[in-house]
């Protein structure tokens, strides 16, 4: 295997003076990576250049930048639409075991990792070298592990449930990566949802929909189908300004040279940027069980105070604005029992838009070509993403006045 691309670092320096232009808020930039889910590259991109992140480029679920500690930090408390933050250490193609032993082998790991602090390894991608990713993580857990035996005498420990230092090891046919995780729990774990049960809808995602549509929370938004309530809650924090990762930690605090100082200060600052909501929001759902759900997902973010929610059924929507946006996520039909009644739903939603929703623009994602058909109006917009493994189309509709005259006259 040829020699593997690392991220500079400083020469060998004693473990007090570890990685200062790595983890420290030096003389930098160094290249960072940001990862969401496919389809929100470009919102992704857009969020780290409002960050002023420098050399932003989108990649396939995946954003490339250039930043310091600072925007390390920035990133995880304030991006709505990424997964994770990772720092890049090293990247080569990799065809076997010893290739990949020696690709961990090459790192620094005794500059990044304390004397007595854990590890665990997370594998993404997929290697045609590699079928058993389990396996992928076990040499590299072995080769930082030979490594630092060798250099410290002493070994650290795996904990997979809840590690010092999280490693991020990404499997491709063309180049494989490690990084580190500055993150920890994905960046969708806002803490205001139990990840228990069911959920259809990952935060990053909702809030990478309704930046699509571009919601920035001058206009009023209904969701009606609200569900557990992750829209109407992703839409009050946009409207609100109020950072995603105020209320959360993450993997970074723990790294040997994390500054708290440096943390409290661009978290005071986050929060200093929050203001009310400047237009209502509304959310609505047939379901008590739902509704009851998204007010405690409300209150849980805090921003229970701008979303009016109800108890209502689809068939009695009544938009109560216009120039505003209607955005929802109406099932799919992936579980038991529910596909038999969802065509007649879609066409509901599609009589309900065209005649209750004037004047505004409804942004529905679904799963299935075969349902949006049923909604009966004509798309302005098809935008692919993927809710989790799952293809979806996020539909756009302009109900300006004189939608229902015009559609009537289409199927004359």
């Amino acid at each position: 295997m040829a020699g593997a691309r690392l991220a500079a670092l400083p020469p060998e320096a004693p473990q007090s003076h570890a990685m200062p232009a790595l983890i420290g808020d030096g003389p930098g930039p160094w290249p960072l990576v940001a990862t969401c889910t496919r389809g929100l590259e470009e919102v992704l991109a857009d969020e780290l250049r409002r960050l002023g992140a420098e050399s932003v480029q989108p990649g396939r679920g995946m954003v490339e930048l250039c930043g310091t500690m600072s925007t390390v930090i920035a990133a995880n408390l304030e991006l709505r639409s990424a997964m994770r933050v990772l720092l890049p250490l090293a990247t080569d193609p990799v065809r076997s075991r010893d290739d990949l032993y020696q690709l961990a082998g090459s790192i620094h790991w005794e500059r990044l990792i304390a004397r007595r602090q854990t590890i665990a390894v997370e594998v993404a991608g997929r290697s045609s070298s590699f079928r058993d990713t389990s396996f992928a993580a076990r040499v590299v857990k072995d080769a930082v592990v030979d490594r630092i035996r060798r250099r410290h005498g002493q070994r650290p420990d795996v904990d997979r449930a809840d590690p010092d230092l999280r490693l991020h090891l990404h499997l491709s046919d063309q180049l494989t990566s490690l990084s580190l995780d500055s993150t920890g729990h994905p960046l969708s774990h806002r803490g205001y949802r139990p990840r228990a049960g069911p959920a259809p809808l990952a935060e990053s995602l909702a809030a990478g929909i309704l930046l699509l549509a571009g919601y920035d929370g001058s206009q009023p938004l209904y969701d009606p189908m609200c569900g557990s309530g992750t829209l109407p809650v992703e839409a009050a924090l946009i409207a609100t300004r109020t950072a995603p990762g105020l209320r959360r930690g993450f993997a970074f605090e723990r790294w040997p040279q994390h500054e708290p100082a440096l943390l409290e200060r661009l978290r005071h600052q986050a929060g200093a940027r929050s203001r009310p909501a400047l237009a209502p929001l509304y959310a609505s759902d047939r379901d008590r069980r739902a509704v009851a759900a998204t007010r405690r997902s409300l209150e849980a973010a805090g921003v229970e105070r701008w979303v009016e929610v109800r108890q209502q059924e689809l068939a009695q929507l009544d938009v109560p604005f216009q120039n505003g946006l209607v955005v929802l996520n109406p099932p799919y039909g992936h579980r038991i029992g529910e596909a038999a009644d969802l065509p007649e739903l879609y066409r509901t939603l599609g009589s309900r838009l065209k005649h209750h929703a004037t004047g505004n623009t409804a942004w529905v994602l679904t799963g299935s070509r075969a349902l949006a058909a049923e909604i009966g109006l004509r798309t302005s917009r098809r935008i692919v993403l993927f809710n989790g493994p799952l293809e979806c189309r996020l539909l756009r509709f302009d109900l300006y006045p004189g939608t229902e005259r015009r559609q009537a006259a289409r199927d004359q």
